[in-house]
């Protein structure tokens, strides 16, 4: 059973403001003073701490590198975190305000300076930055860096989005998941930073809330022993803020999002392993769980690139949300964790039946699954993505009538995946892509209109990104390889080793990259292209490039 002891005193408080089942703080005056003073948010109107003066910070507060996400077509968003000692709960500074210089730039060196401006770290979202930057011009590249007191951030690049009616030529995303830190190195990372990309879709499992020990486990550090902090699994909100602290100092990871804007999506190990909704994977009481759900989404937002309507209240966060690249691609970012109805047949592997094909059982909740629906019927982009985290199409673990299906995937989620594909034909959506996380292999699948009859209409493309690291080393063909490949006929790839996939979209086509490299538990492997395959506008499926 998971510890529900080790919680502050001042974050407990709230908990008195759950009922039994209940997804949102109450709302009254009471409960509203609770949530500020237990999760502590900056007073409105007023400085609700003292102001560091900066000449005061005497170690480069910078620890965490600089990212940036979500573009918009006249804006960008820019993030970084003070962590002068990172390893530590306070990250090496006071409780008390600092004043941070951001600046945007048309050249790396600063030369051709577009806008400057000054931020706030504040000690109550222990001293992020999110600085939101309009009026921009749309389709720009842009480096960006920023200043504390003496300390200088590394530069980064970002973009901004095509302009809503432009018609660009081209754009080339990745996509990334699953990151364990314990499982080995973030290689893949580095060679991610040297593509030329427009944008990185991250699926989920940024971090694990399992115990990472004193040598980073399958790292088999020797030149290092991390903190015992570390060695236990995250519950409150000190144990996320740290584990965050530990995945963003890796060099690897730093350079990525240093390189390349991220849209991040979250899916269970940022909180734990396998909840649905407000139900834990461990027996607590559905309160204490939503004491820790509240700690890991406000952990997630203060070291995440997003937006203020992303900002948390308590345990609730909106996390989807709608991109634009002009005329060539709309992007819908789903959250397949925070609504869902709870896994049946006590999640797993299970033969499907009654209880997962309960027609009301949902997957996205009734409001996101409204707002995809609707998006959809409102703009007609040639390339419809929705980046989101667990297998869309149907997986049957074995090619007999006794298969089983992953009752934690969309398979366990039936009607819910039928509502969406009927809502896709409705609005008349001829290019449908799912960028999907999770599973630790990299997997390109076509979607069926219908999945028992290997004949019926191909009506998507089903792009899967291996993990960054999950898994450790991986291998090309996993031991289930032939079971699942003889099972699942609209599966055209499959593959166990780590790495990430890029999407190049076009007019007239996408051509997807399965990227791998051939270890995780050493450092420095090379990267590879392990399979190539393209999608036609307007003729779904995918053919070997």
């Amino acid at each position: 059973m998971t510890p529900v002891n080790r919680h502050t005193p001042e974050f407990r408080a709230a908990a008195q403001h759950f009922g039994p089942g209940r997804r949102r703080f109450l709302t009254v005056t009471a409960a509203a003073a609770a949530l500020a003073f237990s999760v502590g948010l900056p007073a409105a109107g007023s400085a609700s701490a003292a102001e560091l003066d900066g000449r005061r910070i005497a170690e480069d507060p910078f620890t965490l590198g600089v990212a940036s996400g979500d573009p918009l077509p006249g804006s960008v968003l820019l993030w970084t975190r003070l962590a002068p000692r990172p390893f530590e709960p306070d990250a090496g500074l006071p409780r008390e305000r600092v004043s941070v210089l951001w600046e945007l730039a048309h050249d790396e060196r600063f030369t051709r300076i577009v806008r400057r401006g000054r931020a706030t770290a504040h000690p109550e979202f222990q001293h992020s930055v999110h600085v939101e930057i309009a009026h921009l011009d749309p389709d720009r590249r842009f480096f960006y860096r920023f200043r504390a007191g003496s300390w200088v951030s590394p530069v980064g690049r970002t973009r901004t989005a095509p302009a809503v009616g432009a018609r660009p030529a081209g754009l080339k995303l990745a996509a990334v998941s699953c990151q364990a830190y314990h499982d080995g190195y973030f290689t893949a990372y580095r060679h991610l930073a040297e593509e030329d990309l427009d944008v990185v879709f991250h699926l989920g499992d940024y971090l694990y809330e399992y115990a990472v020990n004193a040598t980073g486990g399958a790292r088999a550090y020797t030149d290092r022993r991390l903190p015992a902090v570390f060695n236990r699994e995250t519950l409150t909100l000190e144990d996320y803020r740290l584990r965050y602290a530990l995945y963003k100092s890796d060099p690897d990871l730093r350079a990525a999002h240093a390189a390349h804007p991220f849209v991040v999506t979250w899916d269970d190990h940022e909180t734990e392993n396998n909840y649905a909704g407000g139900i834990p994977e461990n027996d607590v009481p559905p309160e204490e769980f939503l004491l820790r759900r509240a700690a890991a989404y406000r952990a997630y937002w203060e070291n995440q690139p997003l937006r203020a309507p992303q900002r948390p209240e308590g345990p609730d966060m909106r996390l989807y949300r709608r991109l634009r690249f002009g005329q060539l691609a709309q992007f819908d970012i789903l959250d397949t964790r925070q609504y869902r109805s709870n896994q049946a047949y006590g999640d797993g592997w299970q033969v499907p039946g009654p209880e997962s094909e309960d027609p009301s059982r949902t997957m996205t909740g009734e409001t996101q699954e409204r707002w995809l629906l609707d998006g959809w019927r409102a703009a007609r982009p040639t390339w419809n993505v929705v980046p989101q985290q667990v297998v869309f199409s149907q997986r049957r673990n074995v090619p007999t009538a006794a298969f089983k299906l992953s009752m934690d995937s969309w398979d366990g989620y039936p009607a819910s995946r039928q509502r969406i594909l009927d809502g896709a034909a409705a609005a008349g959506v001829e290019n449908l892509m799912v960028l999907t996380g999770d599973v630790h292999v990299g997997y390109g699948l076509d979607i069926k209109a219908d999945f028992r009859d290997p004949a019926s209409r191909t009506v998507g493309t089903e792009i899967v990104a291996t993990s960054i690291s999950s898994g450790k080393d991986g291998s090309d063909r996993p031991a289930n390889y032939g079971d699942l490949t003889a099972a699942n006929p609209h599966l055209r790839f499959y593959n166990g080793r780590r790495g990430y996939v890029t999407v190049d979209l076009g007019p007239e086509r996408a051509r997807a990259d399965f990227r791998t490299v051939a270890a995780v538990t050493t450092p420095g492997a090379p990267i590879t292209t392990a399979a190539s395959f393209v999608t036609e506008a307007g003729n779904p499926g995918l053919t070997p490039a």
